[in-house]
């Protein structure tokens, strides 16, 4: 499983967003959208949980 964080670019993100200088960080696993975050560290963040919690499970089933 992949975990990523990328910025919403401005083509996914409204109108009174973009005027309000707002930035939106997505987070994705097997590129489903799990997370949305206005701070790109927290975004970060969750995104490092997630991938140690696929490892765990990884490990757990490969036992």
């Amino acid at each position: 499983m992949t975990v990523t964080v990328t910025e919403r670019d401005d083509a996914h993100i409204s109108h009174e967003s973009i005027a309000d200088g707002i930035q939106i960080w997505d987070v994705r696993q097997q590129d489903q959208l799990v997370g949305m975050f206005h701070h790109e560290s927290d975004a970060q963040r969750y995104a490092a949980e997630l991938a140690e919690l696929e490892a765990k499970k990884a490990a757990s089933n490969s036992q």
